[in-house]
């Protein structure tokens, strides 16, 4: 007996999945993505499977299979042999009559090489995208390697990435609390940077009291705590690495300046004494100075003409947590023995930057003491600029001035927990010779009319004529020669 109408059904459509398990794989319709990059891509998937379609399209396509048993059993015959039915449906779909929707049309088999692996796609899910075909887990980040399977991606130098991965390869973050800089109201990245050590940060960090270092001006990152002095100003742990905390420090640094000038024939006869100060009490010598120009918005040395009591740093504070403890300082009544009473340093900076500050400071007390009177701020301030640069000159780079550099060994036993040793023999670290740059980048640099455009011209004649011919002239008609 043959088979009844529902085994035959049965039979039917397993014979049925057979026929249409390969092409239902390959059949693939567009889906468009979202790409931040480049171009656009589609991702080609699966027509839907039988079990995916709606209950009208189940009793339609029902409908198809009953037409294409009849049409085939008037083809063939009554097919008691499934592989004769099978055959015989194959031959009834082939024809446009016996499927309402047109077949997908599939790219050629060899033109679908995969961009990833470069083995033949195939059948089943594919990816258009750069130009290229891919199987979806060849399509890669270039940065994590992690297939991508989100809807939007980001192109950069012809290679895909995750978004996040893109944004953490080439959004910036914040030097300072290490968070990607926001956008502003013009979908921009704004963000702020220092013009020689390049950190980039947040603008609001410079308006939410985020401390910053009052020597090499870096703000404080939030991995990293400062060290606070006391008198409102912070130092960084680099440049705490080679400053200068009492007067008693600063003695040799001192006299090995006062070397250097004796080396370009510029001795300074009188001893003028040298005190380190805290901020508060060199502020209080300002006032109490009847003439002289001082460096607004901070000063960091001091000239002094006029006779006062000042509170010098005795001994050097120890360092308690992030800050500086056990202060002590003494007052020293300062006698004027000549046109210069003392020279007068903020004290807790690097060596280079002290030694900067001694140096512009001499050149004031070497002016005075040899009659050179009544310059304007731009005169005065400028060569002092200039003696204050070639100092730095001679010690971050020795070999490109003929004085040597001077040597620098500290007399307090107590100063190796804060001086390397490299400083102490004359060699510095990198870092110190990074720091030298910096000061000279900031006098270079400076933008005030007396301590920035007076170093700029009174640096251009003296590469020019030379600092003998440059002081001469300055003797002879207050200014300098053109």
């Amino acid at each position: 007996m043959p088979p009844s109408h529902n085994v035959r059904r049965s039979r039917f459509m397993k014979w049925l999945s057979k026929l249409f398990g390969g092409s239902s794989r390959g059949a693939s319709n567009g889906r468009r993505l979202r790409i931040s990059g480049e171009e656009n891509m589609f991702w080609h998937e699966p027509a839907r499977s039988v079990d995916d379609r709606s209950k009208a399209e189940k009793e339609e396509y029902d409908r198809a299979i009953e037409l294409s048993l009849a049409d085939a059993k008037r083809r063939s015959g009554q097919c008691d042999n499934d592989e004769d039915l099978a055959r015989a449906i194959r031959e009834s779909l082939s024809t446009p009559s016996s499927h309402r929707h047109n077949p997908v049309e599939l790219l050629p088999k060899d033109s679908r090489v995969c961009g990833g692996c470069n083995y033949e796609i195939g059948y089943g899910h594919y990816l258009s995208c750069m130009g290229a075909f891919w199987h979806p887990q060849c399509f890669r980040c270039h940065s994590c390697g992690h297939p991508i399977c989100e809807r939007e991606f980001s192109l950069s130098g012809g290679h895909p990435y995750h978004k996040l991965c893109h944004k953490e390869l080439h959004h910036p973050k914040c030097d300072v609390c290490h968070q990607f800089i926001p956008t502003n109201r013009f979908g921009l990245i704004e963000y702020r940077a220092h013009p020689f050590w390049r950190q980039n940060y947040c603008p609001s960090h410079e308006n939410d009291n985020t401390p910053r270092c009052c020597s090499c001006e870096r703000l404080e990152s939030r991995s990293i705590k400062y060290i606070s002095l006391g008198d409102g100003r912070s130092l960084c742990l680099e440049c705490l690495d080679s400053a200068i905390m009492d007067t008693g420090d600063c003695q040799p640094l001192y006299h090995s300046i006062r070397d250097y000038y004796e080396g370009m024939y510029m001795k300074i006869d009188q001893q003028i004494p040298m005190l380190l100060v805290e901020r508060q009490a060199l502020n209080e010598a300002i006032e109490g100075e009847k003439d002289g120009h001082h460096h607004m918005p901070e000063t960091r040395g001091l000239c002094l003409s006029e006779e006062q009591t000042v509170s010098s740093i005795q001994k050097r504070p120890r360092i308690g947590g992030n800050r500086v403890v056990d202060m002590r300082t003494y007052p020293q009544k300062l006698n004027r023995r000549c046109e210069v009473t003392a020279i007068l340093v903020l004290y807790g900076l690097p060596r280079l930057l002290t030694g900067a500050i001694l140096a512009h400071e001499l050149m004031h007390g070497w002016l005075r003491l040899k009659g050179y009177r009544h310059l304007s701020p731009e005169i005065e301030e400028g060569i002092c600029q200039v003696l204050s640069h070639m100092w730095l000159e001679s010690e971050v780079m020795p070999e490109s001035k003929s004085i040597p550099p001077s040597d620098f060994a500290s007399s307090s036993s107590s100063s190796s927990s804060y001086l390397p040793s490299s400083s102490k023999k004359g060699r510095k670290s990198d870092i110190e010779k990074k720091l030298g740059e910096f000061f000279m980048h900031q006098i270079a640099h400076d933008i005030s009319p007396a301590y920035g455009e007076g170093f700029r011209a009174a640096n251009a004649a003296v590469l020019k004529y030379g600092l003998r011919s440059t002081l001469d002239h300055i003797r002879l008609t207050g200014g300098f020669p053109l």
